[in-house]
C-alpha cells in the first residue's frame, strides 16, 4: 500500500514537468520511513506508474496520503495550477470534495518537521468526504 501511495507523490512531483530536488529528498525521507530502499524509490521516480485505484484505503490511509501530497505540493516553495489541479484531481479519486485541498493547503507546512494539529486537519477533511 505505501508503494502506491508514494507513487502517487511522484506522480505529484512530476506534474510540472520535473522533479524538483527538494521533493526528490521528501519522497526519499518518506519512503526511506516506510522502510522502501534508495534503489527502489530512484527506479520509482525514473517509471512512475499510472495511478490506480484509490477507493480501497481507509479513511486514515486517505489522510495520510492527501497531507503528504498537500505537503509535498508545497515543498518547493513554488505551487503551480497543475500541481493544484492534480492535487484535487487525487482528493477526488480519494472521495473527497476539491475544496478540501483549499482547505488543508493553508494549515500544512512544507518542511516535514513543523507538523501541523493532525487532529484538527483530520476532522476538517473529514466534512469534505463524498
Amino acid at each position: 500500500m505505501i508503494k502506491e501511495q508514494l507513487n502517487v507523490l511522484i506522480n505529484l512531483a512530476a506534474s510540472d514537468r520535473s522533479v524538483g530536488e527538494h521533493e526528490s529528498k521528501v519522497i526519499h525521507m518518506i519512503g526511506k520511513a516506510n522502510g522502501i530502499s534508495k534503489d527502489e524509490i530512484d527506479e520509482m521516480l525514473k517509471k512512475p506508474s499510472a495511478i490506480g485505484d484509490l477507493s480501497s484505503f481507509t479513511e486514515d490511509q486517505k489522510f495520510e496520503n492527501l497531507y503528504h501530497l498537500i505537503q509535498l505540493m508545497k515543498s518547493d516553495g513554488q505551487v503551480f495550477k497543475s500541481e493544484i489541479h492534480f492535487c484535487e484531481q487525487i482528493a477526488e479519486k480519494l472521495g473527497y470534495k476539491k475544496g478540501v485541498v483549499g482547505e488543508l493547503s493553508s494549515k500544512i507546512y512544507s518542511d516535514p518537521s513543523i507538523t501541523a494539529d493532525r487532529k484538527i486537519l483530520y476532522e476538517r477533511a473529514h466534512r469534505f468526504l463524498k
